[in-house]
């Protein structure tokens, strides 16, 4: 789990919805803002269609910030990661834990290759 410093707040993250720049993936979409501060923040929007139950919410916020660590060390970016709307998580699901992960690699590298 990350600091709260590195978490976006529901105000930061309607903002970042607002203004976004876009990054899509198969599973989801990764909505960037640029901002003045010296370090990242990210957060991640979970529905209770596409996750059942605040135990499988929990697991896969956790993953996201566990993800989100060694990727994010030096963008000054805010970064809010919306599931689509067809998209079924599962924290018992080998399968799906392993899609999330590819997937989020995928974006990040696509954030980094614009970024530079």
């Amino acid at each position: 789990m990350i600091s709260k410093e590195y978490r976006l707040t529901e105000r930061e993250v309607k903002k970042v919805l607002n203004r976004k720049k876009p990054f899509f993936s198969y599973t989801c979409v990764a909505n960037t803002l640029d901002i003045k501060n010296k370090h990242w923040r990210c957060g991640i929007l979970l529905s209770s269609k596409c996750t059942k139950g605040s135990v499988n919410r929990n697991f896969w916020r956790r993953k996201f910030y566990d993800i989100s660590l060694p990727f994010l060390d030096a963008t000054p970016l805010d970064i809010v990661l919306v599931m689509k709307k067809w998209t079924v998580l599962n924290y018992k699901n080998e399968w799906d834990i392993l899609e999330f992960e590819k997937n989020l690699q995928f974006i990040y590298k696509k954030i980094k290759e614009t970024k530079n």
